[in-house]
């Protein structure tokens, strides 16, 4: 049986480690939990200094199995593919298999304009700052649209009610992408809509907002928008 340890930042405001601990936790690979608490990210932070001794690229998430370091969102995702193929990571037949890899690697490492202008922030309630920027930003707005596009494509190729099936590496990655449009209020088309609304309330994703509703950290370095927490 393996010996999961994933080290994780705030639930609040680490969209990095959403996905692998929302992946585990729905697909049921267990683990232990080790949080690394934000304060800033100097090389001097407490955060810095402590990931640093579990983390070579000094960032989370890092998932340990047994005295094996594997950080990064998609290596962690893959090898957990890998050491588990009983459990439905990615789609089984080969083509869709295809295709949620490429739209996760677009994901992993593109949509800068959006992620820049909207950090995710669960507790947060931010409506008017969202229809603000997609209006100032169309860069962003041009993100959104091609994630609505992409996840429309996805459902009606696959019949959901997740993007390829059942919930699987896919869905996780996009998972920080629905709290975002929570906290933000950002526009979705029905289809992609309802789509959102089943990500958000599956359990492990229940699990995780609670829990990163429970923290009341502030950490100003990660609030674009605010100088205080919500009343």
């Amino acid at each position: 049986m393996a010996d999961y340890r994933l080290f994780i930042g705030n639930k609040n405001y680490s969209s990095w480690s959403m996905r692998p601990w929302v992946l585990m936790r729905e697909l049921g690979i267990g683990f232990t939990e080790h949080m690394v608490r934000f304060d800033h990210f100097g090389p001097q932070s407490q955060f810095k200094q402590t990931i640093a001794r579990s983390s070579p690229a000094g960032k989370v998430p890092v998932l340990f199995d047994g005295e094996l370091a594997i950080w990064d969102t998609l290596a962690i995702a893959e090898y957990l593919a890998e050491a588990h193929p009983d459990k439905p990571l990615w789609p089984a037949q080969r083509a869709a298999r295809a295709r949620a890899r490429s739209l996760v690697a677009e994901m992993h490492s593109g949509f800068g304009a959006l992620r820049q202008a909207f950090p995710m922030n669960i507790e947060a309630s931010l409506p008017e700052v969202g229809l603000r920027l997609l209006q100032e930003r169309p860069a962003a707005l041009a993100d959104l649209q091609r994630i609505e596009q992409a996840w429309q494509q996805a459902l009606a190729a696959s019949g959901g009610p997740f993007l390829f099936g059942g919930f699987g590496i896919a869905d996780a990655f996009f998972a920080p992408v629905v709290a975002r449009t929570r906290s933000y209020a950002l526009p979705l088309g029905a289809a992609a809509q309802a789509y959102a609304d089943r990500v958000w309330a599956c359990a492990g994703v229940q699990a995780w907002v609670s829990q990163a509703l429970a923290e009341h950290d502030f950490v100003a370095e990660d609030e674009p928008y605010r100088t205080k927490p919500a009343a």
